[in-house]
């Protein structure tokens, strides 16, 4: 009797661990040396490399994806009787900031394909806000699965209504949109280096890019309990949002082989899109644009969803529901208010969606047996 196949791992770290393992024991051995475990050296160094890679003019380093969007909004002066408008099919973080700082998220529909806020809901979330007598004074897209959202329609509406644009991009560092690295668009960008994320550290961490130097000096003090001249001298109510020395240098080392497993993932997504469009509707990237494929996520009719996963589990193939359930439906947020007459498509895609294994170090042999018991699940 043939013994069944290992599981698949959905995401491999160990494999990028093994990878560059000698590497990343030696840059922690550097900060046990020198003892400065909280913005040593290495932080400095990991924002300027951060910033050379994107082509950002300033970034600030921080605890988490989550703080990173919280110390913009703060920054910002967002509070009470404002309005943000951001999508409702994404991870809670996004709309979580709104509320913690005392404004009203708006939630917004998204694209049925490329999973992004779409744009033309936004003139229905700004006429929402006018009705409820808030104020909107932003948009936070979600560069869902790691491609960019529709900027092209979004920044010009922005710009118009004058309203902010504050890029979520924790999934989707090492993206481009057009001639634009993600990073570069928009009055800030966040993301987050969480273990799974594409450029992911050993713990929490997040970053903040900006062009614009008032915002990135106003960060920098909210980051640090809002210190002035020096940690005992406080001109702002700011926060503890660091990112520590050891985070820093494993991700100085990351970010090194970042480019070529961005190359791998895309290699890796454009394999499955072929040997699976005709089963599946696959995910597509715009012209002009590049994903940095966090996530690989097909979409399948609802009533089947259920089975194909437990068909590929029976083969040792993972899968993940990114997301069962959209933030309006959810318990802590489905008393904030949603533009126009519902959002029709995150009701129903967040019944259809299904993501794949998806990861630099997926060999040959582990995308055919993904590919191939979606195939005969489908079938």
């Amino acid at each position: 009797m043939t013994k069944p196949a290992a599981p698949l791992p959905f995401i491999d770290l160990a494999a990028q661990q093994r990878r560059i393992a000698p590497q990343v024991e030696e840059a922690i051995a550097r900060v046990l040396a020198h003892g400065q475990y909280i913005m040593g050296p290495e932080v400095i160094a990991l924002e300027k490399a951060l910033s050379e890679f994107c082509g950002a003019g300033h970034v600030i380093s921080c605890g988490n994806g989550t703080i990173a969007l919280e110390l913009v909004l703060r920054a910002k002066g967002v509070k009470a009787g404002d309005a943000v408008l951001c999508p409702s099919f994404t991870f809670a973080a996004t709309a979580e900031v709104v509320a913690l700082v005392g404004a009203t998220p708006i939630f917004v529909d998204v694209h049925g394909d490329t999973f992004n806020l779409d744009a033309a809901g936004l003139e229905s979330g700004l006429a929402t806000a006018k009705k409820l007598g808030l104020k909107p004074v932003g948009v936070i897209p979600v560069d869902l699965f790691g491609h960019p959202a529709e900027y092209q329609d979004i920044e010009p509406w922005c710009n118009a209504h004058g309203l902010w644009l504050l890029t979520d991009a924790a999934q989707s560092f090492g993206a481009r949109y057009h001639d634009r690295k993600v990073g570069t668009i928009g009055l800030a960008t966040t993301t987050s280096f969480f273990p799974a994320k594409p450029l992911g550290c050993y713990g929490d961490g997040g970053a903040i890019f900006t062009d614009d130097a008032d915002l990135a000096a106003v960060i920098r003090s909210l980051r640090v309990h809002g210190q002035g001249t020096d940690k005992y001298d406080n001109v702002l109510i700011g926060t503890n949002g660091r990112i520590d020395t050891i985070q820093a240098a494993v991700l100085i080392e990351k970010l090194k082989i970042f480019p070529d497993e961005l190359e791998k993932r895309e290699m890796i997504a454009r394999r499955y899109s072929d040997a699976l469009k005709d089963a599946a509707a696959v995910p597509s990237t715009a012209q002009g644009c590049t994903s940095a494929w966090a996530q690989y996520t097909i979409k399948v009719p609802a009533a089947k969803r259920d089975a194909l996963a437990a068909a590929l589990r029976a083969q040792g193939v993972p899968t993940a529901i990114y997301y069962p359930k959209p933030l309006h439906q959810q318990t802590a947020y489905r008393n904030f208010p949603v533009a126009g007459n519902g959002l029709p498509v995150s009701d129903v895609i967040a019944h259809e969606v299904i993501s794949l294994p998806m990861h630099p170090y997926l060999e040959a042999d582990a995308q055919d047996r993904v590919v191939n018991a979606v195939q005969l699940a489908l079938r």
